[in-house]
């Protein structure tokens, strides 16, 4: 009997891209061009609402950001020349995938302010197309949008606190090739998650913020179980999609501090737990198969740096890195190539007027080599890559 030894149904990539993996810290705002860098203490726009929403108590009145990316991955799987399965490799499993954004924030009252944001941080679409293991996965769309009203409390001028309610929708679809033909299967999910936030001013020109992100399960109605066209007498396996299509709890922490009127600095150093995950196993017929402690918790640091060098520009620049969530890049998951992740932003905005602008960034992610173990599927991605191509606009009413 053959084993599959990685989940081949994980469905998304990084991003969110968020540690070199499901989540994405990019949602086209000027995080973008700061690789995400001081995001629970920036505070400097409506966005705020997904970074900390405490940072609502610290913006000038009625505020909205609206915003446009476009993600193209580059991700080339290519099976070993002694894969059991044969025929042709995927290729680059990514290409194009759009995303958007919007948030708007108003003060209620001196001491309340209240927002509510549309955005999409999760998710992905991989196109293995006609290869070996088309009856496994062909195609597979995972998309996730959340709704987030939210409110954010100021207790005195040095600390605010803030709570955001994630209302998430789920889709997912995936093709698989068949004796019969071309199969396709979809679903769709509501799931709840929970936004904490504090942010802290020390002086004027220095704040902190803390942020916890609740988990988020998705349950998919999705038949798991699959037969290989290619093995004489294949057992049924079941692979453990319920488990691959949720996101992890995480703690971000975050300081800005403002060097002078130009120039600003900024830090992160943010937690994941992609170790509650370990236990996600596939089974064939009746037994459990493979590693049951694969992931790992993940960490994140990041530093950035803005210059305004007016009153009408501002330009921002960032590096971080990312660890991977899994404990050895030679026994990874076909379909979720992510390794550690260094990730270089840079972007500008320019102040159209005294009430709104508009500004652009661009992100590159570099991804470490991972490696497929088992000998059914073994193969490997070679440094796979993420380029974020982001506008977004603002305005105070």
């Amino acid at each position: 009997m053959k084993r599959i030894h990685s989940p081949v149904l994980l469905l998304c990539l990084t991003a969110s891209t968020q540690a070199s993996g499901l989540y994405l810290y990019e949602i086209a705002t000027d995080d973008v061009g700061l690789a995400g860098a001081g995001q629970a203490a920036r505070a400097q726009d409506a966005s705020t609402l997904f970074t900390n929403p405490a940072g609502m108590t610290l913006l000038p009145g009625k505020t909205m950001s609206l915003g446009g990316q476009m993600l193209y991955g580059r991700a080339k799987y290519g099976l070993n020349d002694d894969a059991l399965l044969n025929g042709n490799s995927p290729g680059n499993v990514i290409g194009w995938f759009p995303g958007a954004s919007a948030f708007y924030s108003q003060p209620i009252t001196d001491q309340l302010s209240a927002g509510i944001g549309l955005y999409g941080n999760y998710g992905l679409g991989l196109h293995f197309g006609d290869w070996a293991g088309d009856n496994l996965i062909k195609d597979s769309t995972l998309v996730a949008m959340t709704l987030m009203p939210s409110v954010a409390w100021k207790y005195n001028d040095a600390l605010s606190m803030g709570f955001g309610l994630g209302i998430n929708y789920g889709f997912l679809k995936l093709k698989r090739q068949t004796a019969t033909g071309e199969n396709e299967q979809s679903d769709h999910d509501w799931a709840l998650n929970s936004k904490f936030g504090i942010i802290y001013q020390f002086t004027p020109e220095t704040r902190a913020g803390l942020t916890y992100t609740s988990e988020t399960k998705y349950h998919f109605d999705i038949n798991g179980s699959v037969q290989l066209d290619q093995l004489t007498n294949s057992p049924s396996y079941t692979l453990p999609i319920a488990a691959t299509v949720n996101t992890p709890q995480q703690v971000m922490f975050s300081l800005y501090h403002d060097l002078n009127r130009q120039w600003a600095l900024m830090g992160d150093l943010g937690w994941q737990d992609w170790s509650a995950y370990s236990n996600s196993q596939i089974v064939v017929g009746e037994n459990r198969v493979g590693d049951n402690e694969r992931l790992r918790d993940t960490w994140h640091v990041a530093l950035g740096t803005q210059f305004r060098p007016t009153d009408d520009w501002t330009f921002n620049t960032g590096v971080a890195f990312d660890s991977s969530f899994y404990r050895n890049q030679n026994d990874t998951s076909l379909t979720m190539p992510s390794g550690n992740t260094w990730r270089w932003g840079v972007g500008a905005r320019y102040q159209l007027d005294a009430e709104s602008s508009i500004g652009a960034a661009f992100e590159y992610a570099y991804i470490e080599s991972s490696r497929v173990a088992s000998p059914l599927l073994q193969g490997e991605y070679q440094h796979p890559s993420l380029y974020f191509f982001s506008l977004n606009y603002n305005r105070n009413f």
